[in-house]
């Protein structure tokens, strides 16, 4: 099984955020700098099928607002239930985005309704690799822990 699902998810998250908020100074760069969560929005979307596991998006506060900004044209300066609402379509699309890209390989998964909540640590995965992203609203760093399905 290829396991290399960095390109996707860095791809599917570039395409929407082009797309959704018109950025395209998009860059990857390594995970290891990215703010500790308690200043982040941490979004987790499960991923059952092929794969199992799940992805977390994790979204410094001000790149939030800053995006909820971008798409709503409303001037917000804090996390709220909107903002965490905006934030949770903006992930569940991107997710989606990588799974139809995967379908492609032959590989038949669907994902979760987005929870806020950090990274579950205590599970062991086979496929465990970060990314961060930086953009003009700010960075966003993904979390991607999942197993192939036995069977």
């Amino acid at each position: 099984m290829n396991t290399d699902l960095y390109a996707p998810f860095l791809e599917a998250t570039r395409s929407v955020f082009q797309l959704m908020l018109d950025l395209s100074d998009i860059e990857d760069r390594p995970s290891d700098t990215f703010p500790d969560s308690d200043e982040t929005l941490d979004i987790a979307i499960g991923v059952i099928g092929d794969l199992t596991g799940e992805v977390i998006y994790r979204f410094p506060v001000t790149t939030s607002v800053n995006i909820v900004n971008i798409m709503s044209g409303m001037e917000v300066d804090s996390v709220d239930e909107f903002v965490t609402s905006a934030i949770f379509e903006i992930a569940n699309i991107i997710s989606g985005n990588v799974l139809t890209t995967l379908s492609g390989n032959d590989l038949a998964c669907d994902i979760l309704p987005p929870v806020q909540r950090a990274g579950d640590d205590s599970k062991s995965y086979e496929i465990k690799m970060a990314c961060c992203l930086s953009t003009s609203a700010g960075d966003v760093c993904l979390d991607i822990r999942l197993n192939p399905s036995k069977g």
